[in-house]
């Protein structure tokens, strides 16, 4: 079980908050991390790329010189991939880079991962109605008065997306904002620090917990 403090608008502790979720065992919890983590970027790659073989490059209908009697080596396309401009040898082609995990080991990969930065989390009261207007540097006073260096990579985690808090998070450049059912092993990793709101807590219990 992790404990943790909870924090108010102005940075003073109001009350303690703990979770406790199923993660990996010691042994196999960076592999099955690093696993999730692969798949999510390979996943996440469009797998566009495509270059044109010598059939499909423009042109190269016509024989460049006749066969024999020129000297030079003889040739049936100035689009063989030995010319300029000709086609591509192996070039890439559109596919899928799609890896598959099983939905039980993503879902323990996510709860390792995230109950690996229990030390980087700072958990704080929901302050969505302390803006009443969208305002970046509010929030990141705020988030000073968290302990937290605003130059950090930040993820902030919370329960419903408002639209005060989303805009206000939008224009800070270091701050990342998702909804606890967005929770994802990437984003887990890359920050530097955590922010978490109290019911984003309860509700990653609640999703998260088998």
């Amino acid at each position: 079980m992790v404990d943790c403090i909870i924090r108010d608008w102005q940075g003073q502790e109001v009350g303690a908050a703990a979770f406790e979720l199923k993660v990996a065992k010691e042994e196999n919890a960076s592999h099955i991390v690093h696993r999730a983590l692969v798949r999510q970027m390979n996943n996440a790659r469009q797998g566009t790329a495509s270059t044109k073989t010598r059939a499909e490059v423009r042109g190269g209908g016509r024989k460049p010189w006749r066969q024999k009697g020129t000297g030079r080596a003889r040739a049936g396309s100035n689009r063989s991939p030995l010319w300029r401009g000709g086609g591509i040898i192996f070039g890439p082609k559109p596919r899928s880079y799609e890896v598959k995990m099983n939905r039980k080991e993503r879902r323990l990969a996510l709860r390792t991962a995230f109950q690996s930065r229990a030390e980087d989390m700072v958990v704080v009261e929901d302050f969505a109605e302390q803006l009443s207007r969208p305002k970046t540097r509010e929030l990141m006073e705020a988030i000073a008065r968290w302990n937290i260096d605003p130059s950090n990579k930040i993820l902030l985690i919370v329960a419903e997306l408002h639209d005060n808090v989303y805009l206000s998070a939008r224009n800070a450049p270091n701050l990342k904002l998702i909804s606890a059912v967005s929770l994802n092993v990437y984003d887990l990793l890359a920050a530097d620090s955590l922010i978490i709101t109290a019911t984003a807590l309860e509700k990653i219990q609640e999703v998260y917990s088998d």
